[in-house]
């Protein structure tokens, strides 16, 4: 740990720990080694961190005719490999790149770190997309821009959601998908307008995991249909989002 310089701990009461979280929720933390040292903490709600995990500059995955802007939030590769599998290109742009002027087949916006609200340049980039009528997924944080650009509004979660098997229902039927997330954030589903209803809600607290437009292409799942690793039963999401494409 030394050699590759990664911080680490031992010697704590980790119960009180996980108790004070328990009670408290997500807090942000610091390891002092010296009792006189005087390290501020660096808040990273308020730092651009999709900023710091987007691409520079444009990247293009070919694999076929048809074409989708990806909006790099800070991608798993994963995702790109969903759709180089199902033959699709993909136009992989900074999350703060105009993308509404490349000629495209569909777009998807994804995940990545922190507050979606930080992200204003790719939320109204969204709301231009809208206008153009083509299929919008977003994914995980991509679904809180993709509601930020629809109007609504998102909140932080007070433990948030992590791990490969978090229950999502869907709404108007009776399946309940296993499924793979790591966010800190959601939309809050009493702002949605009219134009948009809850498409999945988590099995465990009832917050919100996915909106959908009710008549044009727009949807956004807040877990993760590539799952890689965890469950792969949500990819159908994948499915419906190309058969969409114009």
């Amino acid at each position: 740990m030394i050699e590759e310089k990664i911080p680490g701990i031992y010697g704590i009461d980790t119960r009180m720990l996980t108790r004070k979280l328990r009670d408290k929720g997500t807090m942000p933390g610091k390891i002092v080694i010296d009792e006189n040292s005087n390290i501020d903490f660096q808040d990273p709600n308020k730092t651009n961190l999709v900023g710091e995990v987007s691409v520079k500059e444009v990247v293009e995955y070919k694999a076929g005719k048809q074409k989708i802007v990806l909006v790099d939030c800070g991608t798993k590769n994963s995702i790109i490999r969903a759709f180089i599998g199902r033959g699709i290109s993909v136009i992989r742009t900074p999350y703060d790149y105009n993308f509404t002027e490349i000629e495209t087949n569909g777009i998807v916006i994804s995940n990545g770190p922190g507050d979606p609200k930080l992200n204003t340049a790719t939320i109204e980039n969204v709301k231009k997309a809208f206008k153009l009528e083509k299929p919008v997924l977003g994914i995980c944080l991509g679904s809180q821009i993709l509601a930020l650009a629809a109007g609504a509004d998102t909140y932080k979660l007070k433990y948030g959601h992590r791990g490969h098997n978090q229950p999502c229902n869907e709404l108007g039927t009776k399946r309940c998908y296993i499924t793979s997330q790591n966010h800190g954030y959601a939309v809050d589903s009493k702002t949605l307008t009219e134009d948009w209803r809850e498409w999945f809600i988590n099995d465990n607290d009832g917050t919100n995991e996915g909106i959908i437009h009710i008549s044009k292409p727009f949807f956004a799942s807040q877990f993760h249909p590539e799952a890689s690793p965890g469950p792969d039963d949500s990819e159908f999401i994948f499915d419906m989002f190309v058969r969409a494409l114009k």
